[in-house]
């Protein structure tokens, strides 16, 4: 549970602010979007070789 302690002389834009920024930190939407379908573990394995790939062709391996 996230909780918010207002400050004195705080507006509640800026206490609503600070509630967005800690809520993104958690990660919970991201998971959130994760979960709202299966995914197949051999697809997943297969984008994040992909995305490795994509990588090390843009960035180029770090012992060049």
């Amino acid at each position: 549970m996230i909780i918010i302690q207002i400050k004195d002389n705080e507006s509640v834009d800026r206490a609503l602010k600070r509630f967005k920024k800690k809520f993104e930190r958690t990660g919970v939407l991201k998971e959130l979007r994760r979960r709202t379908f299966f995914q197949k573990p051999s697809i997943t394995e297969r984008k994040m070789k992909q995305k490795a790939v994509y990588k090390l062709a843009t960035y180029g391996q770090p012992n060049e």
